[in-house]
This record gives structure tokens, C-alpha cells and sequence, in this order.
């Protein structure tokens, strides 16, 4: 095969460079403006008509193309980058819905708790489904490492993990602008800045210990990786949350448009290879 190892061959996820990560910051905003856009805009969960399970039928929507988009990428013989980014997209829209489940329907009416404290059970019970996949995972296929994506177990492994990932990081982000309320920052009263503040912090101390020290590579991607996406969620949150609540009151479909269209020049634009598998 010209010098390239199976392996090699069969390794279909990107490499990770500054311009996966920038793609993947601008897919994650656009789950959450694309999600809202279904459960808040559409079927009505911020109208006094709002019952709740309209954030559980968003994720039905979503999760049918998910499933199919996660079966494509198993089944492509290639890294495909269109294939890829798509599916990333469908895990962060359906992780966007889901979470509002978790946050919004299961405690709050179910579990009759606060918001902020539904904010923080969310948040601890997603992060035990990461945990619980990643472990999963290891004892497996002996790693998590996202080197070894190169066969069908160790891709479905990579899937679950993502989306739990993404549906973390939607109750994370929500929880941590929760906490800062009205909190008012250069002149802006909203908690989504302060809390995409803090996640451009916390991802920039993750780059330093990369470039520092010798702490896992493994784990310093997943955790990079679960960062991404609550900065998805307030950036995204502050694009089409009203005025009068911390937000700039965009359009959510216009929202999700320019991100889509942003998102698929930088994959064009962008050079896309395989990650090597080893």
C-alpha cells in the first residue's frame, strides 16, 4: 500500500492541529445555537406553553441522524472529512438537547430541585458517563488514546465518548453561567461571558501543561476536548439568549447558518489528514 500501514489506512479521524480545534470550537457553538433552534425556537420549551419534553424530543430528532452519521463514519474505508465534522455536529446538537433534558426536564420537574442545583447533578451525572465510557473503553481495548481509532470497537467507544462529552459540556456551561448570574463584565451583564472566560482559561492552561510538561497526551486531549464544548455552549448561549438576559439576541437560525457556512471553509480551506493509527 505504497509504504502506508493498514493501520494508517483505516485511521479516520483528523490529526489534531490548532485548525481541528477550531473547527471544533465553532461546531460546538453551533450545536447549541442549532439545538436551541429545535427545542426553544420550534417546539416552544421558552413560551409559556413549554412543557419540558420538547427538550427530549429535540434529542429524538437529532439522534436519528447521529446513529446514521456514526454508522457512515465506521463503515467509510477513509478519513472523510465532510463525514467527520458532520458527525461531530450531530453529536454536539443532540448533546445540546439532551443536556436541557437532564438540566431542565428530569430534575427540575421530575426530581422537583432548583435550577442551579439541576445545573450541578446534570453536570456530575454526565461526567460519570464519561468516565464510565472512557473506563469502559480501557479495560476494552487496553486505551483511549485517540491513536488507536482505527477499528470498529475502538470507533463506537470514540463516538459514545464524544457525545457524552458534548452533553456534558452543555450542563457544564450552563452551570457555570448559572453561577455568575448577573455579573457584569466591561460593561456587559452577562454570566455566558464570564463563563467562556473561564473556559478560554481553563483550555489555555491545558496547551501549557501540553507544552510543559510530559502529563498524558491522552488525557490532556479528552480534557481539551470536554473544554470545548461548554465554551461552545456560553458563546452560543450568549449569541441568541434575549438582552434582558445576558445575551445579544441573535437570530438562532441565522446563528447556526453562519456557523455552518464558517465551519465548512475552514474544512475546505483548511488542509484535513488522518490522525496516524497505532
Amino acid at each position: 500500500m505504497n509504504g502506508t500501514s493498514y493501520e494508517d489506512a483505516l485511521a479516520k479521524v483528523p490529526a489534531v492541529t490548532l485548525g481541528f480545534w477550531i473547527i471544533k470550537i465553532l461546531a460546538t457553538t453551533l450545536g447549541e445555537t442549532a439545538g436551541d433552534s429545535v427545542s426553544m425556537s420550534w417546539l416552544g420549551e421558552t413560551t409559556s406553553e413549554a412543557t419540558g419534553w420538547g427538550y427530549l424530543i429535540g434529542t429524538g430528532i437529532f439522534l436519528v441522524p447521529l446513529v446514521l452519521l456514526i454508522l457512515a463514519q465506521i463503515r467509510a474505508r477513509h478519513f472523510n472529512p465532510w463525514l467527520y465534522w458532520a458527525t461531530i455536529i450531530a453529536s454536539t446538537t443532540a448533546g445540546t438537547t439532551l443536556a436541557d433534558f437532564f438540566t431542565r426536564t428530569l430534575f427540575t420537574k421530575i426530581g422537583q430541585v432548583d435550577q442551579a442545583t439541576s445545573y450541578l447533578l446534570g453536570s456530575l451525572a454526565l461526567f460519570a458517563c464519561v468516565i464510565g465510557t472512557l473506563v469502559a473503553w480501557k479495560r476494552t481495548l487496553g486505551t483511549v488514546s485517540v491513536t488507536s481509532v482505527s477499528e470498529p470497537r475502538a470507533e463506537s467507544f470514540y463516538w459514545i465518548t464524544i457525545t457524552f462529552s458534548q452533553t456534558l459540556g452543555t450542563a457544564l456551561g450552563d452551570w457555570t453561567a448559572d453561577n455568575f448570574g448577573d455579573a457584569t463584565f466591561m460593561g456587559l451583564e452577562s454570566g455566558y461571558v464570564l463563563g467562556a472566560l473561564v473556559f478560554v482559561a481553563a483550555l489555555a492552561a491545558v496547551a501549557a501543561l501540553y507544552r510543559l510538561t510530559s502529563i498524558s497526551r491522552t488525557g490532556l486531549f479528552w480534557t481539551a476536548f470536554i473544554l470545548t464544548r461548554p465554551l461552545g455552549a456560553t458563546v452560543g448561549d450568549f449569541l441568541d439568549k434575549p438582552i434582558d438576559k445576558g445575551g445579544l439576541d441573535f437570530s438562532r437560525p441565522a446563528a447556526t447558518l453562519i456557523l455552518l457556512l464558517a465551519i465548512g471553509i475552514l474544512i475546505a480551506a483548511v488542509p484535513q489528514r488522518a490522525g496516524k493509527a497505532h
